[in-house]
């Protein structure tokens, strides 16, 4: 049993998540929350000041753990820009369905969750940008890409391939065919980029 005392932030988000998974965002509630960590939820809220808080923090959490994953993808030494870029967009994708398929109940929580949490999404997926338009940076420093407005072409890539990262299109995942067209848009971006491909 938790005390008070030993309670932390991380710990309850930890809980939050074991509740969604269990009871879905409707009707997971702080009172369950307190309960699996058997304190009062009262407790939870010193931490999180309202309900919307703690979920919001749930989905920051969440979402936290991709933008990690990706960073260090960008932050790699010794590779070239075309081997980041087809790295980050590969890790994306396999995180996502990942999450897609490997637990559907959290997945599908999160999604509505997510709705939810604009404020949330929105600075994810300026990280992201933000973390493609570091590697195109760097490919066009490094003589590799031709791109003369790298956020704008960051923000290009990101669309072109929304596919195979919004969890809208999570039921397409599963086809078979799947990884060929991924791998096809993949190489069609990289193709546009490469300074080869401008006479």
């Amino acid at each position: 049993m938790t005390t008070t005392e030993t309670l932390t932030a991380e710990r309850i988000l930890e809980a939050t998540e074991e509740v969604l998974r269990r009871y879905g965002p409707a009707k997971a509630t702080v009172v369950d929350v307190a309960r699996v960590l058997g304190v009062s939820h009262g407790s939870v809220y010193r931490h999180f000041r309202t309900k919307a808080a703690l979920r919001e923090a749930v989905t920051a959490r969440w979402l936290g753990r991709t933008e990690v994953l990706l960073s260090e993808i960008v932050e790699a030494p010794a590779r070239s820009a075309e081997e980041k870029l087809r790295a980050w967009l590969a890790c994306l994708f396999e995180t996502k369905r990942h999450k897609a398929g490997g637990d559907p109940e959290l997945f599908a929580t999160y999604s509505v969750l997510i709705t939810e949490a604009s404020g949330v999404v929105d600075e994810h997926l300026v990280t992201l940008v933000g973390q493609l338009t570091r590697i195109v940076e760097e490919g066009v420093r490094g003589g590799e890409f031709e791109a003369p407005e790298p956020v704008v072409v960051a923000q290009a890539v990101f669309d072109a391939t929304d596919r195979f990262h919004d969890p809208v299109h999570a039921p397409e995942w599963r086809r078979p065919s799947i990884d060929d067209e991924f791998r096809a848009v993949c190489e069609l971006l990289l193709r546009g980029l490469r300074v080869s491909a401008v006479s």
